[in-house]
């Protein structure tokens, strides 16, 4: 397995875990580690169950490395906007990785770490996790990590998150859906236990169609062209090996064959 400089990769029995490993700057993101996530989620095993990214040590992600926000900052505006794509290419291979993905948050996740797990298909949190789109603090907005907050929490809901830049702890974070849950710091591995064994039994090429066609509904389809759309998918699913071996097990009261 390639060796990375930011962050550590963990395969166990097909669950890909990717740990921010800058503990000492609470895994604040610099260009390497961008760099460095946009390989590991666009370069893939097939046989990957789901994707988990965590952050080592005491916090999930403290945003961006401040030492490299004031570098980038004394840097023309064509040298920023290149920079920023790369903040947006990051996020945006999260977001359409084929694989499940989950991001599981403890200590903080302020300003751009919000887009990293906004971007994952899902997000556990524990409750004492602290949570904060803090850019207009320093006067500045939460840009390329809007898109996927937003579709998180809602028009509103950014609103009220962006403008006050306020921190909020993780029940509070689940009650506006920036997380899907929160728990107990005691019970977290319990409940990524029971997830992942849900998806474990879930059709693994399904759960990439399903990916597919939820982006397709959700970001580029009007009602009308949904409407043949999601026919035409359905009836190919159903024609595949993997829908066939699904529906055959169902009536056969059997476990279908890709669950051990």
């Amino acid at each position: 397995m390639k060796s990375y400089k930011t962050i550590d990769l963990i395969v166990d029995d097909g669950v890909l875990t990717i740990w921010l490993n800058r503990p000492e700057v609470h895994n604040a993101f610099d260009e390497t580690m961008l760099h460095e996530l946009i390989s590991c989620f666009e370069k893939l095993d097939p046989q990957t169950v789901c994707i988990i990214l965590r952050g080592r040590g005491k916090s999930f992600c403290a945003g961006v490395d401040l030492n490299w926000m004031k570098a980038v900052s004394q840097n023309s505006y064509e040298q920023n906007y290149t920079e920023s794509l790369l903040l947006s290419k990051c996020f945006l291979a999260i977001y359409n990785c084929a694989k499940p993905t989950l991001a599981v948050v403890h200590g903080v996740a302020l300003g751009g770490a919000n887009g990293l797990l906004s971007a994952c298909d899902l997000a556990y949190c524990t409750d004492d996790a602290t949570f904060s789109l803090s850019e207009v603090k320093i006067g500045i907005v939460p840009a390329c990590i809007s898109p996927y907050v937003i579709k998180r929490v809602g028009e509103y809901g950014a609103k009220e998150l962006m403008l006050t830049g306020r921190r909020i702890c993780g029940k509070e974070a689940e009650r506006f859906r920036l997380v899907n849950k929160s728990v107990p710091a005691e019970r977290l591995d319990e409940a990524l236990t029971d997830l992942i064994s849900l998806l474990r039994t879930s059709g693994p090429k399904a759960m990439s169609q399903c990916k597919t066609l939820i982006h397709e509904v959700a970001n580029k389809l009007t009602l009308m062209e949904a409407y043949e759309y999601t026919a035409r998918v359905i009836a190919e699913i159903r024609a595949s090996d993997e829908g066939q071996e699904g529906m055959n097990a169902f009536l056969e009261k059997r476990k279908p064959n890709w669950v051990k």
